[in-house]
């Protein structure tokens, strides 16, 4: 059975980071103005850290689960939703920008060891990808069956979990029983396999499957499986072929 040494990071460590892409600074009694009159207006609710917006007398307030507020000086007012840049040929998403930088923090904080990695076992690896997989996800398995041709092309494949129907139900425990073994990336592989039926489940007391689903679910923002994230912390949502990716990847 395997256990996992080095401890894991808590999704609160991981909310710590976002942020941390700001594009310009605020001084520090701004920020707290800002943040006590949304704070006094609705108590619930939690807010990161305050930065200038492209907008000159708009400010960026972090809102969770990577939502962003844009704020008048006064917090007066406040918009909720993206924000675009118009330029001479096409729409540019700049909330999106931002959040995809920093989901590629987060995810490039995540401790490997944590994860069940599918290396190219030939040639130089070129590219990585994050995917939040499940065993019982028809398109994961296609993925999966991918994951040879993705090696083959020098891309690494690596898998959180995300049991989609959530957690301490069967689909919860056989993604437990992946990361609990010995052999992960077999047993993955058979779990995701014609022999699933036929797999063993354990549950092993330290694993990190509950803590991946709840970054998906609550950082990340996956709302299906697989989820892929890219290294530049692009969301790709679905299934997406061996030539899509590598395109996709530059490589």
């Amino acid at each position: 059975m395997k256990y996992l040494n080095k401890p894991l990071m808590l999704v609160g460590a991981v909310l710590a980071l976002f942020g941390g892409v700001v594009q310009a600074e605020v001084d520090a009694e701004t920020a707290a103005a800002i943040k006590a009159k949304l704070k006094a207006a609705n108590p619930r609710a939690s807010y990161g850290e305050v930065s200038e917006s492209p907008i000159k007398g708009i400010y960026e307030v972090e809102a969770g689960g990577g939502n962003t507020l844009y704020v008048t000086g006064d917090a007066s007012y406040f918009i909720f939703g993206d924000l675009y840049k118009v330029e001479s040929d096409n729409f540019v998403n700049v909330a999106e920008q931002r959040r995809s930088r920093q989901r590629a923090q987060v995810m490039k904080a995540l401790d490997l060891d944590d994860m069940i990695v599918f290396s190219p076992k030939k040639g130089k690896k070129k590219a990585h990808i994050y995917v939040f997989t499940d065993v019982d996800c028809g398109y994961c398995r296609k993925l999966h069956n991918d994951v040879p041709e993705l090696n083959k092309r020098g891309i690494e494949v690596r898998y959180l979990a995300f049991p989609r129907t959530g957690l301490n139900t069967t689909g919860y425990r056989k993604l437990v029983t992946a990361w609990c073994a010995d052999a992960p990336n077999e047993t993955l592989s058979a779990l995701k396999g014609p022999s699933r039926d036929f797999v063993a489940l354990e549950v092993c007391e330290k694993n990190p499957v509950a803590e991946q689903y709840k970054l998906g679910s609550e950082v990340i923002g996956v709302q299906g499986t697989p989820t892929i994230v890219m290294e530049d912390g692009t969301v790709v949502p679905g299934y997406v072929p061996p030539d899509t990716l590598v395109k996709a990847l530059g490589i």
